[in-house]
């Protein structure tokens, strides 16, 4: 079966983003070569990977990490970069389905994967840019008032009090599209440069002893007491292993495959906007709405619309990824008609049946998570490091992730693909006819 590792991009290359394009990258690693041991070894050198490394290294274990690409080659340095609030589900939605207790456990969870970004950005990565504010664009009333209620919850519930509520005269006064009835902003949430901070994190994680090989693609892991993995030209074994590959898991394990499906998502960035295109966000904010391929998109340093949206469960990325996106931002903003896309690249992320991301303890030595569905800049490193406090023996924030439900997809890995791309064709219908 083709990888999702390997259908779309070059090996050891970034994709041809407005993100690589921004970003002077270090040298290509070394990869994997001969027989090596370690404390721990991470497949995947994304947030989830190189914040686990980072925190284990920093307690003194030998880390080595195993990257198929380059560090910040997945979706860690091709996301949207908006760094969110709460979960791909609202918290009323949680406190219902999994009580007060443990919903409030996962909201203070969040919290703190919020601020460990803005930290690790001021300590390492100030050209991350991290900036205040997230908008949510709500397309009518009904959609608009459930939108408020979650806000008021969070006041009531936790005491969030970050989020400010809009009308639809209001909002138009901030998002300037003829569309949107309204909406939110959240200034807890905010928005980086997503490769920028992936680079700097993981030179971050080898400043406090870990190492990273690059185009070292696992192909096969045994278990046992010692967990041995192997690359095409070497192997390593190691007491613990962390699985943080997300949507690229592909069928290195099944456990992991069975919950977490890979879809792609696409983003485009128009060339500068000039004096009369340039009046569509009043705010140096991100901007996510309501529709079910939700839209984002925020202005660039240099002035481009960053616009992100659609989703496919086929590995191929489409022939003319800008074409795809334009009726999407010329509808929000028709203003930008005839404005030029100068890159447009796609991604993979991973999804789990529920939105919620699948934390969990693969065997007695191998941990793994992801599925962080849209939410993953601020939940993934949240999770590396809540793995890596696991390890090295306080497992009790582990378990709380852990224990939330993770069903795996209906036919497993093999059929659960087709069956999700129907899901999210017929979506897209719904979408398109206003079903």
């Amino acid at each position: 079966m083709t990888s999702p590792l390997t259908r779309n991009d070059r090996q050891g290359e970034f994709p041809a983003s407005w993100y690589a394009a921004t970003v002077d990258p270090p040298p290509l690693r070394p990869n994997l070569r001969g027989e090596q041991s370690a404390d721990v070894c991470i497949i995947g050198a994304g947030y989830t990977g190189l914040t686990a490394a980072r925190v284990l290294a920093a307690k003194g274990l030998s880390v080595i990490v195993l990257e198929a690409h380059r560090a910040g080659f997945g979706a860690s340095g091709r996301n949207g970069g908006q760094v969110a609030s709460g979960y791909n589900a609202p918290q009323r939605l949680l406190t219902k389905k999994l009580g007060a207790g443990v919903a409030r456990d996962l909201w203070n969870l969040t919290q703190e994967a919020k601020t460990d970004v803005a930290d690790n950005c001021a300590a390492f990565s100030p050209d991350a840019q991290y900036k205040s504010g997230i908008a949510h664009g709500c397309y009518s009333a009904k959609e608009r008032a459930a939108h408020h209620d979650d806000a008021r919850f969070l006041q009531d519930t936790y005491g969030y009090d970050q989020i400010k509520t809009y009308g639809r005269d209001d909002f138009a006064d901030v998002v300037a599209s003829p569309l949107y009835d309204g909406g939110t902003i959240d200034w807890g949430g905010a928005h980086i440069h997503p490769l920028r901070y992936a680079l700097r994190l993981a030179k971050a994680a080898e400043n406090a002893g870990a190492v990273i090989y690059e185009n070292s693609a696992v192909h096969h892991i045994d278990k046992g007491a010692k967990v041995t993995l192997r690359t095409s030209k070497g192997q390593i074994k190691a007491d613990h292993l962390i699985i943080a590959t997300n949507g690229y898991i592909a069928g290195l394990e099944r456990k992991v495959a069975a919950t977490i499906m890979p879809i792609n998502s696409f983003i485009c960035a128009t060339a500068p906007l000039n004096e009369d295109q340039n009046n569509i966000l009043k705010k140096d904010i991100a901007v996510e709405d309501s529709k079910y391929f939700v839209n984002y998109y925020r202005m660039s340093e240099d002035n481009r619309l960053l616009f992100g949206g659609r989703a496919s469960a086929s590995i191929a990325f489409p022939d003319d990824i800008g074409a795809m996106l334009r009726p999407r931002f010329t509808a929000l903003f028709p203003t930008l008609e005839n404005v030029k896309i100068d890159y447009a690249w796609g991604g993979t992320l991973g999804v789990t049946m529920t939105g919620l991301p699948a934390v969990q303890r693969i065997d007695k030595n191998t941990l793994s998570a992801g599925g962080f569905t849209g939410h993953g800049v601020a939940l993934s490193g949240l999770c590396g490091k809540v793995m890596a406090e696991a390890i090295a023996g306080q497992a009790a924030r582990f378990d709380t992730l852990s224990a939330l439900p993770a069903p795996a997809f209906p036919g497993g890995p093999a059929l659960g693909r087709p069956l999700l791309q129907l899901f999210l064709t017929w979506n897209i219908l719904r979408e398109k006819f206003g079903l």
